[in-house]
């Protein structure tokens, strides 16, 4: 199977948890946009949900596709959550999220979340977490935040849009990818996700500790889960 194959299948696996009633946390990114899709082919067959979604582009599949949204005012609880990641550390199940740059609206929901789902495709594991993790930053003054960050011994790179000005999230901030290389030892994501919260500018970063209850994970061999021990 093809990658977009692979995301199809994790999509409509994670889909089938949905049950009728349910208040659900709609991710961002390709893998999640799958889950959405086929969430809105339930919703057309009778399902009965109304959907959080993490960013604009989820919220306007969503829309178009028949499914009715919510808020976290309205909704300050959410049943389950079902959302992508663009790496995901075995064992612990801590991931890197933000790519797609919503990574706080992400969060958000997450935390308001009874259960929260990750759908990824296997080549999306890794033993440590080492890709750049993405920081959510304020624009201003975000030249002395950066410098902030490297003082952590992250190699920052600011985040560009198509047009070459800086990429603006949903939230109109900046985002600085900041690479670590493989995160371990003294260097754990724990800590530097602690290290980064400190440091003001900051608005949240795409580490994702201890927050997934289950990955679900498509591979040429099927599909597997894994579950985070208590």
């Amino acid at each position: 199977m093809d990658t977009d194959a692979l995301k199809r299948l994790a999509g409509e696996e994670a889909a089938a948890l949905v049950q009728d009633g349910m208040v659900v946390g709609l991710g961002t990114g390709s893998t999640a946009a799958c889950m959405v899709d086929a969430l809105i082919r339930r919703v057309a067959q009778g399902l009965k949900i109304v959907g959080i979604p993490t960013s604009l582009r989820t919220a306007e599949q969503a829309q178009a596709g028949g499914i009715p949204l919510t808020d976290l005012g309205a909704h300050p609880r959410i049943d389950l959550t079902i959302d992508g990641a663009d790496q995901v550390e075995r064992g612990t199940l801590n991931l890197i999220k933000g790519m797609g740059g919503a990574l706080l609206r992400e969060k958000l929901v997450a935390a308001a979340s009874e259960r929260l789902v990750i759908i990824v495709d296997d080549r999306k594991l890794s033993e440590n977490l080492s890709l750049p993790v993405p920081v959510e930053v304020v624009p201003f003054g975000w030249q002395a935040t950066d410098l902030r960050i490297q003082a952590l011994g992250g190699r920052t790179v600011l985040r560009g849009g198509a047009d070459g000005t800086p990429y603006v999230t949903d939230n109109h901030n900046y985002i600085l990818d900041v690479d670590f290389g493989a995160m371990g030892g003294s260097r754990k994501p724990e800590t530097l996700d602690a290290a980064l919260r400190e440091i003001v500018g900051v608005v949240e970063t795409g580490f994702f500790i201890h927050r997934a209850e289950t990955v679900i994970i498509a591979g040429e061999g099927g599909v597997t889960r894994w579950q985070r021990s208590a």
